[in-house]
Parts: structure tokens; C-alpha cells; sequence
């Protein structure tokens, strides 16, 4: 049983009288969103689909944590940024110029990408749930409760219980009322009149009603578990980073059930993505990243959600820009072709393509290894384009045919440039001259078929048989040998398109005049 299906029937089991099945993710927009934190949105997602096929009443909570203090300014970012740190995202201008706040900027750029997955969330934005008060009444709660809490915070730890730390420990930040940043200390907290006092590194000195305050927010791993709390959370994935034992998943489990009385929610950790060729994290910060919306001028968004779908949330995987682009749609080509006729035993994988469908699946559209090898000898013109496809294949709108070549173009010209092959400008005679005259012979034949051309099914029988030999196995290295000669002659490369589409796109009367000597 598909991965997405299985937690989908655990959950189905483990809340058999829920009416409503939440499910959530969330993540701070301190920079551009990654395919690293993808995961976490669409490992979600894959469970909501499948409890919504499993006959599920679903929602689909998405936290933007914009509450969350700046710490470090991202390399795309100006170094200037810097006097921001301590700030609120969404209390930081966008460094781009272009939204309200820096929080908005990257959320609107993640939201965007979303929406090209067929991803339909409900986003909640953080800092709106803190100022409007909505979870004052629980600040309080974890006010009054903050000495077991650091108790239970503790237990996680190495270091020892002190109990003048304990006295110190308030399970919030604040954001100074006069300077906006969380370069606050807490001198007081006053039980009975529900008043926080405060002074900041600013100078400012001030007593705060808890219950009508705007600018506190809990800490993570109390905040976390309140939340779950409010919205009434089933299922929610995290990194791997917080799943270790004395990790944020398993704090917040105890302080869920201890302080606010709720039993966490099912949970499963995720692995990180990889950039292939890169063994460090990705990071926004540090600047390796690829975000989805990078991929998606690579990927059609399904075989995106393709990728991530057959991998199993705790299995890593790196995502190559380079041949693996080739073989991660050739792969994926062939699974859709064999999940519509019929013929696609692996049921994990029929699970994996029907989760991932965003578009008609009835939709064909021309082979990427095929646009590939093609459009840079038509030099990017899509009409050219179609009308070689045409001949050799099936008929294809220019709508659909767009939607792969724009995306061969942008691969090859930002990540693949030795697949910009051009067709020679004149004979290569010098290559010529290292042939022997039974492989000449095979040149002038070839040369006599183009001329004399028909349909192209039947041409392509006469250029096989060229080089006929009884031995299969010698003929077809004979054979081999010769369409290597062919594309060395017309695109001095070892390697071309499938003949019958290079002979359609480089045109008979050109390929003769480069192969005839």
C-alpha cells in the first residue's frame, strides 16, 4: 500500500468518530521557499488526497509562522537588512519592493508555485492569529503553567534543573512596544493582575496586560503544540531535525497533553532533498537552494509531485538539473503511458501517479527527450517545431507542445548548455578522411535513399538495411556506428535526435549536401 494511503487508513483508525480530519503544515518565510521545505506542504498534501479519496471530510491548514523574529539576513538579500534582526517577518519591508513586508514577498512567491501544483490550503498567517488576541487566553495559560513547562523542556536536556533559571524562564518573546524587536527582558510576571513588565535593550520600560497585549508570541516548542490544540490538528509531518528524541516533536507531545490537555497529533518525519552534487543542506540563508518555482520551469508540476510522491516521507532523494532531467521524464512517460493502457502492475506507483495528477491525464503531449534532441536544430522556433513532429508523430497543438519546449528551452539554456547542438555549416572533411571506404560505401547509400526519400517508415527500413549483415549482433554495432557517423558529419556530435525526427528537422536537401562527399 502506497505510503500516503497507509497513514491515511491509520488516521481513519485511530479517529474513527472525527468528522473533520485536520491536517497541517507550516513554515517561516525567512527567505525563498525550497524543495527542501516543499516537503513538508506536499507530504501533507498526499494525505489529504488520500483521505479525501478514502470518502474523508478534509481541511488543509497551512501556517505561515510570519510572527517568527528575523535572525539572519539570506544571501539574495541586502547585507543592510541586518538592522532588521529581532523584528517580526511581517514587520520587516520587502527587500524587493514589490509587497507590503518581507514576509509577504516570500509567501506570495511560494503561494504562486502552489497554485501551479493544483494545491488548494487554507493559509493562516501568524501574525495576524497573534494581534487579533485569539491566543492570548493560552499565553496566559502557559504564563501561569511556566515553571512545569521548563520542568518538562528540561527533561530533553543534558544540563541540569536550576532553580534560578527556573525563576527566570518565561515561555515567550516579546516584541518591545517602542523599538518593534524582541530585545526584551522580562523582569516580572504578576499572577494575580495578569501583567507582564518588561524592559528593552532600547530603553524602553513597560507593564503589558497579558490579556489585551498584541505583541507577545510563545516559544516554538509551546507555540506548536497550542496550536495544534486550537485547530484541532490529526496530522502534521516534520524535518527530521525536529524528530530526534530529544527533538521539538517530542517536547511539544508533552507539553500538548501536560499543559494543554490535547494528545498530539499523528506524526511523521520527512527526509531532506538534495541538490545532486551538493551534500549540504539547503538552506535560504546560505543561498543552495532550488525553489519550486525554479523546478517548475524544468518539471511539469506533476511529475514534481510524481518525484516526491514515490519516495516514502522518510527516504531521502537528491534532485538532479542535469541528464536526470531526461530520464525523470522518460521515466515518468513510461509509467503514464502503461497506467492508461492497463499494463502497469506496480500498485505503489499507479497510488504515486494518481496523486500527483494536476492536469487532464487523458492529456499527450510530445516526449521531452524528443524536444530536446530537436528544437536547438530549429533554433527554438516551436512551429518549426511541429511541423517536424508532425511528420514523423502525432499531430500536437502548439499549446501543448509549449508546454515541454518552453521547458527544454529554459534547461538547456541555464542548466544543460552542451545540448545547444547546431548543424554544421559546411562538410566536415577532415572527419571524413578517418573513414574507411566500406563506411564511406554506407555514406553514399545513405545519401542515395534521402534523395530518392518516401514515406518515412519506409525509408527508415532501407537505412537499416545498409548495413545488413547475418550476424544480428554485428549488424546492429554496424548500424550503431553509422548514425554515429551522421550526426559527427551534420552536428560534429557523437549523439542526435531519433533519426527520423533529426532527418525531418535538419531537411533532405541539407543532410545530403553535408554527408555526400
Amino acid at each position: 500500500m502506497h505510503w500516503a494511503y497507509k497513514i491515511a487508513n491509520e488516521l481513519i483508525n485511530t479517529y474513527p468518530n472525527k468528522d473533520t480530519f485536520v491536517c497541517a503544515s507550516g513554515i517561516s518565510p525567512s527567505g525563498s521557499v525550497h524543495i527542501g521545505n516543499f516537503r513538508e506542504i506536499v507530504t501533507t498534501y498526499f494525505v489529504v488526497r488520500a483521505l479525501q479519496d478514502l470518502g474523508k471530510k478534509t481541511r488543509f491548514i497551512f501556517s505561515w509562522d510570519d510572527y517568527d523574529r528575523f535572525r539572519k539576513v539570506p544571501k539574495n538579500v541586502d547585507p543592510s537588512f541586518e538592522k532588521y534582526i529581532g523584528l517580526p517577518y511581517s514587520d520587516i519591508p520587502d527587500p524587493f519592493g514589490c509587497h507590503a513586508s518581507y514576509a509577504e514577498h516570500f509567501e506570495k512567491e511560494f503561494e504562486k508555485s502552489l497554485a501551479a501544483f493544483g494545491i488548494e490550503v487554507e493559509f493562516l498567517y501568524q501574525s495576524k492569529e497573534y494581534r487579533t488576541g485569539r491566543y492570548n487566553k493560552h499565553i496566559l495559560h502557559a504564563l501561569q503553567q511556566r515553571k512545569e513547562i521548563y520542568d518538562i523542556v528540561m527533561k530533553f536536556k543534558t544540563s541540569n534543573i536550576s532553580e534560578e533559571e527556573k525563576n527566570a524562564f518565561y515561555p515567550i518573546a516579546l516584541y518591545c512596544e517602542n523599538c518593534g524587536k524582541d530585545h526584551t527582558e522580562i523582569k516580572k510576571f504578576d499572577e494575580e493582575n495578569k501583567t507582564i513588565e518588561y524592559v528593552c535593550s532600547c530603553g524602553n520600560h513597560s507593564i503589558l496586560s497579558v490579556m489585551s497585549a498584541n505583541n507577545m508570541k510563545l516559544n516554538w516548542k509551546i507555540d506548536w503544540p497550542m496550536r495544534w490544540m486550537v485547530e484541532d490538528v490529526i496530522f502534521e509531518p516534520g524535518g527530521r531535525d525536529h524528530s530526534s528524541e530529544t527533538g521539538s516533536y517530542n517536547v511539544s507531545k508533552e507539553i500538548a497533553r501536560r499543559i494543554f490537555n490535547y494528545e498530539a497529533p499523528s506524526y511523521v518525519a520527512y527526509e531532506f532533498i538534495g541538490i545532486k552534487g551538493d551534500h549540504k543542506k539547503m538552506s535560504s540563508s546560505a543561498g543552495n537552494i532550488i525553489t519550486p518555482n525554479e523546478l517548475l520551469n524544468i518539471y511539469l508540476p506533476e511529475i514534481i509531485l510524481f518525484m516526491f510522491s514515490k519516495y516514502k516521507p522518510n527516504a531521502s532523494f537528491n534532485i538532479g538539473l542535469d541528464e536526470d532531467v531526461i530520464r525523470n521524464y522518460s521515466e515518468y512517460e513510461r509509467f503514464q503511458e502503461n497506467y492508461r493502457n492497463g499494463t502497469l502492475q506496480d500498485k505503489d506507483i499507479c497510488s504515486s501517479l494518481k496523486l500527483s495528477k494536476v492536469n487532464d491525464e487523458n492529456e499527450v503531449l510530445p516526449k521531452f527527450n524528443q524536444v530536446a534532441g530537436v528544437l536547438p536544430l530549429v533554433n527554438f522556433h516551436v512551429q518549426a517545431l511541429q511541423s517536424v513532429l508532425s511528420k514523423t508523430d502525432e499531430e500536437y497543438t502548439v499549446t501543448d507542445i509549449k508546454k515541454i519546449s518552453d521547458r527544454v528551452e529554459y534547461w538547456i539554456k541555464n542548466w544543460n548548455p552542451q545540448k545547444m547542438i547546431r548543424i554544421n555549416d559546411k562538410k566536415d572533411i577532415e572527419y571524413y578522411e578517418t573513414l574507411d571506404e566500406i563506411q564511406k560505401k554506407w555514406l553514399k547509400e545513405f545519401c542515395d535513399i534521402l534523395r530518392n526519400s518516401q514515406q518515412i517508415d519506409q525509408l527508415m527500413e532501407k537505412i537499416y538495411a545498409i548495413c545488413h549483415d547475418e550476424d544480428k549482433k554485428i549488424m546492429r554495432a554496424n548500424q550503431k556506428l553509422l548514425f554515429h557517423m551522421v550526426y559527427m558529419l551534420v552536428l560534429n556530435s557523437s549523439v542526435g535526435p531519433r533519426l527520423p525526427l533529426f532527418i525531418q528537422a535538419v531537411g533532405i536537401e541539407r543532410m545530403v549536401y553535408l554527408l555526400d562527399f
